[in-house]
């Protein structure tokens, strides 16, 4: 008998869609068995007693992941994906497991696998040392942009928005500087101010009160300087 989750994905954006079928791929517990554009085509798995986890898009042509969830056989369990804070609430209330908002992290995705009712499956849980992947996913232009992370400089802070400064490019994202840092590895990337991250690669040089990127001096504030100078002197 199978001891892992299976699962179905439903989203309208390919590149989100194959995110999250990335993500089962690598989870040891899981398995992919349907993946569909839209709810439409998902309608024949919805009485399939074989279905553990449906990973729903909200906002979707036809028939949205709210309304899908409604009429899903009770023994799945639901995970919504979407790029929508507002419908938190919503999801919430239809008892689903989990509600990721996009860009989904891979250790966010672990999360919410964990939240699943398991008696008589093996949960497996996978360190963020255990991942290898050299990129993260970014939505910028209503896209999900593929970022490698040797092509990052720096990140700045534009309150709700940021700034990746890449080697030929600038991104404008949606997203706090707290959620992008930790998405970043640790032993590539360093905060080292409320509002910029940077890549330790691309240093230049440095002095107590800055980094020097890309030509550019970025500051060392005084509630990171301790930890920032001691990293740096340790390399």
């Amino acid at each position: 008998m199978s001891n892992k989750f299976k699962c179905v994905v439903v989203d309208d954006e390919p590149i989100a869609r194959e995110i999250i079928e990335s993500f089962i791929h690598k989870t040891p517990n899981l398995e992919l068995i349907g993946s569909f554009q839209n709810a439409v085509e998902t309608l024949n798995f919805l009485e399939k007693d074989n279905v553990d986890v449906y990973f729903l898009d909200i906002n979707m042509p036809e028939i949205n992941g709210l309304s899908l969830a409604k009429i899903i056989n009770k023994k799945a369990h639901i995970i919504f994906t979407t790029a929508y804070r507002d419908y938190a609430i919503d999801g919430f209330d239809l008892n689903v497991i989990d509600y990721l908002l996009k860009p989904i992290a891979f250790d966010r995705f672990l999360q919410a696998i964990e939240k699943i009712p398991s008696p008589n499956k093996i949960k497996t849980a996978i360190s963020n040392s255990e991942v290898h992947n050299d990129f993260i996913f970014v939505r910028s232009e209503r896209k999900m942009i593929k970022v490698f992370y040797h092509d990052i400089t720096y990140v700045e802070s534009l309150s709700d928005y940021l700034k990746i400064h890449l080697s030929d490019q600038v991104l404008i994202t949606r997203e706090t500087i707290t959620n992008i840092s930790n998405k970043l590895p640790e032993k590539l990337f360093l905060r080292i101010h409320r509002s910029y991250i940077i890549s330790i690669q691309k240093i230049h040089s440095y002095t107590n009160e800055f980094i020097e990127v890309s030509n550019k001096a970025l500051p060392i504030s005084r509630s990171f300087k301790e930890s920032v100078l001691q990293k740096l002197a340790e390399m």
